[in-house]
């Protein structure tokens, strides 16, 4: 890398990944990771708010998860620190996952309900990282930035709907 910011043979200057691996100004507020998760509410609801048409909420997730990659590898280059707090794409990134089956979840059950126990569950997860979740941070680069947040996800999915099978079962 040059010293004007630039990668070798004029590739992307990792400022701007930086830039964009902490949601500009979002990552430097108190709780970064928090506030990632909140703005990645909106992102949630438009990937799984059912009118984008078959197989587009996947197309989207995979993008931006695959550039969550991308992003917080090159901003961890660009700042000089493994997995740094202010990185926040990948809390962005992951958070849809923990409402995959959306229309199921809310079923009977108020959206808001939904969407702020999602919330608060994978805040937890992604904070405490029980279950081999923190032994994820150690792959490489932004795959390991990444890959304890997707867990995360996966797991709040799994009880949301875990959750939603007793709530239909009581009643």
């Amino acid at each position: 890398m040059t010293d004007s910011g630039q990668a070798k043979e004029g590739g992307p200057k990792l400022g701007a990944a930086a830039f964009l691996a902490t949601l500009g100004p979002v990552g430097r507020l108190p709780a970064p990771g928090t506030w990632g998760s909140l703005v990645g509410i909106p992102w949630a609801l438009l990937v799984w708010g059912g009118s984008l048409g078959p197989g587009i909420p996947w197309v989207l997730l995979s993008g931006s998860l695959a550039a969550g990659v991308l992003l917080c590898g090159m901003a961890e280059k660009s700042l000089g620190r493994r997995d740094p707090g202010e990185v926040i794409f990948d809390e962005f990134a992951a958070i849809p996952l923990c409402f995959i089956g959306l229309p199921t979840l809310t079923e009977g059950v108020p959206s808001w309900f939904v969407l702020l126990a999602g919330f608060s569950l994978f805040r937890v997860l992604d904070i405490l990282k029980p279950a081999g979740i923190r032994r994820l941070q150690d792959l490489p680069g932004g795959w390991g930035v990444m890959a304890d947040d997707v867990a995360a996800a996966l797991a709040t999915c799994a009880l949301l709907h875990a959750g939603r099978l007793v709530i239909g079962a009581a009643g």
